[in-house]
């Protein structure tokens, strides 16, 4: 199903910002309601990064939804993608907008918490409350910039796996996520084979191809090449904004299709019935994208930016192996991949290999390619279609025991 969503509404839903309006106090807010996030602080002796770079504590932000049951094994740790964080679900005090995947979880959704106990949190090296560039030195009183440690899909992980055992929670019913979450979901059932029930990767790949390498070098030159980024010290100014919009604008290009995206601009010019012969802003798909650029950089940090790009780069699973069904060996959960047609980010072929890999190693996947001309942003917006084979597939892992 596609729904109709405009292009602003599109975009806001894959960086977890939905455009649906904050009710009005009178009105009941349905689903989870108000939720708060809390922070937990880890490591206190020193978390040792994959790139041998030692810093600690490590504070990580999180939210929970649902109930954890007396015998711990309800439990589902749902990754966010590169501008997502720790608010999947629910409402913030006073924000317009629920969390990023508000449409899968929430009582009677596909991640019902009703029956499942639901973590989210925000992954190091971002900027929503887990430690990362833009996270206080006490040092210094200034954000630590390009002195934090370079962070990889491994190192996320990690920190993910010290927050789930802080819970009390030895072995998760599942892990799921989309995008660089889904990069996180495979991470997790090959460093803790024993600590995941089931997997849920979707519109994602186990390593970034030299093109998809590349679109994120010329986002991140566009933020370096800002002189307001200074090196990374932009403390106490308004940093690289342009850069940092000019960034975002090529990764959203590449977050939809050429089908979607002309069905929705095509040649449709801006407030003008003829071109201005100029190089003022003619046509509606460049508004779109500007407006994508500077709505991005009034929420996200460009080191953060940085950094996260870098990790999505460094992620191949099957380096430290002899090949990636090597990798997949000794994981022992089922998977459910989840690819869709248009999205050229991650191609559905990269989706299916993930499960072609899993079953030479003798594992159980199920790959599932659905249509759709949303692109990568599908992931989050094409809901309906994967709402039933998500909530099939946990409950037969629950029946499993």
């Amino acid at each position: 199903m596609n729904a109709e969503l405009s292009g602003c509404e599109k975009e806001d839903l894959a960086d977890g910002l939905s455009e649906n309006p904050m009710p009005e106090a009178k009105q009941e807010i349905d689903g989870l309601g108000i939720v708060k996030p809390q922070t937990v602080e880890l490591f206190p002796e020193g978390f040792v990064f994959e790139s041998g770079v030692q810093f600690g504590p490590v504070h990580v932000t999180y939210e929970t939804y649902g109930t954890l049951n007396e015998s711990k094994d309800n439990a589902i740790l749902v990754c966010h993608a590169l501008s997502g964080g720790a608010h999947a679900a629910g409402w913030h005090e006073g924000h317009r907008k629920p969390g990023w995947w508000d449409t899968m979880i929430g009582p009677g959704k596909s991640f019902d918490t009703d029956k499942y106990y639901v973590v989210s949190s925000s992954c190091i090296g971002s900027c929503y409350g887990s430690s990362g560039p833009a996270s206080i030195d006490p040092n210094t009183g200034n954000p630590y910039g390009l002195q934090f440690p370079m962070v990889t899909i491994r190192d996320m992980v990690n920190v993910q796996k010290a927050l789930v055992e802080s819970l009390g929670i030895e072995s998760l019913l599942s892990i799921a996520g989309g995008s660089m979450g889904g990069m996180q979901v495979l991470e997790w059932t090959v460093s803790y084979p024993d600590s995941v029930r089931s997997a849920i990767p979707i519109a994602t790949t186990w390593r970034h191809s030299a093109q998809q390498i590349a679109f994120n070098e010329v986002a991140r030159q566009a933020v370096m090449a800002d002189p307001a980024w200074n090196h990374g010290d932009y403390h106490g100014t308004e940093g690289p904004r342009h850069g940092l919009a000019v960034g975002r604008m090529v990764g959203h290009i590449t977050y939809l299709s050429d089908k979607g995206m002309e069905n929705k601009f095509g040649r449709k010019l801006q407030s003008r019935e003829k071109f201005g012969y100029d190089l003022s802003t003619d046509f509606e798909v460049e508004s779109y994208l500007q407006y994508q650029g500077s709505s991005f950089v009034d929420r996200f940090d460009a080191n953060s930016f940085l950094y996260v790009t870098k990790a999505l780069d460094y992620f191949n699973l099957g380096e430290r192996f002899e090949n990636l069904a090597d990798a997949f060996r000794h994981t022992k959960c089922p998977f459910l991949v989840i690819a869709f047609s248009s999205d050229w980010l991650y191609p559905p072929y990269q989706n299916k290999s993930i499960a072609e890999f899993v079953r030479r190693a003798g594992g159980d996947a199920t790959f599932c390619e659905i249509s759709s001309d949303y692109g990568h942003d599908a992931f989050l917006l094409e809901y309906e279609q994967q709402a039933p084979m998500i909530s099939a597939f946990l409950e037969r892992t629950a029946k499993r025991g």
